[in-house]
């Protein structure tokens, strides 16, 4: 079972006023003796880092990093990993439609895998979300191979030590998609595991804005590409 007294929670937020406080007091109670809350706010508009600031001024343990401007969810995931500072990162998402209970769902495969991730057993979002998110997940295995198939799934458990090894680059949608792709491909062990997904609380998503899937499209071409020109270069020098 994973080490939940060393745990590094990253949650990127964007306009989450109306969540961010239960979701960062749900972490900080699951943290043990050692531990993190690490809230990257992306540019918010909101109250959302002033309320994080203020849960960091009473408690040591949270931590609020800011992005100056909107640069993506991917670029708020990536601020996180490279801050956190324990054995395992919990990526949990702000707006609270994950029920922190299943972390020892996920946490129960830390022996025998690097990369835990949550499979929405039945997802409640608008039945074009579902749509779209079970097209996204079919074409990334499609392109990348990944054998997972959740894969934007906001609830994950990640051996650092791995995750410090990966070479991610993608600022947007596609973040989760290079994660699996690279920990695949770098020897990493990845479980699925299904958990609850509760409905969204308050705020509002953005994840299918057009704006935004066409920024994941373009990400996800050029990691494709890359991967191919890899596989072409490690063809070559065992030849």
């Amino acid at each position: 079972m994973a080490p939940l007294s060393s745990l590094s929670f990253v949650l990127p937020a964007l306009n989450e006023q109306a969540n961010i406080g239960r979701a960062v007091s749900a972490a900080i109670a699951r943290l043990g003796s050692a531990g993190e809350v690490v809230v990257v706010d992306d540019g918010s508009t909101d109250a959302t880092a002033a309320l994080v600031s203020a849960l960091a001024a009473g408690d040591p343990r949270v931590r609020l990093i800011r992005h100056g401007r909107r640069c993506g969810y991917g670029a708020a995931l990536r601020t996180g990993f490279a801050a956190a500072r324990f054995d395992w990162v919990v990526v949990w998402d702000a707006d609270g439609q994950f029920d922190l209970c299943d972390l020892d769902r996920l946490a129960a495969h830390a022996d025998t895998a690097d990369v835990i991730v949550g499979r929405r057993a039945r997802r409640s979002d608008p039945q074009g979300r579902v749509v779209l998110g079970a097209l996204w997940s079919a074409l990334v295995r499609g392109v990348l191979a990944v054998r997972v198939r959740d894969i934007d799934c906001g609830f994950k458990l990640l051996r650092r030590s791995l995750l410090a090894r990966l070479p991610l680059r993608a600022s947007g949608a596609a973040i989760s998609a290079e994660i699996l792709c690279h920990a695949a491909r770098s020897g990493g062990r990845i479980v699925e595991v299904d958990v609850r997904h509760l409905p969204r609380a308050g705020g509002r998503a953005t994840g299918a804005a057009p704006a935004v899937a066409l920024r994941g499209l373009a990400e996800l071409a050029r990691l494709a590409i890359a991967t191919r020109r890899r596989k072409v270069r490690q063809t070559d020098l065992s030849v």
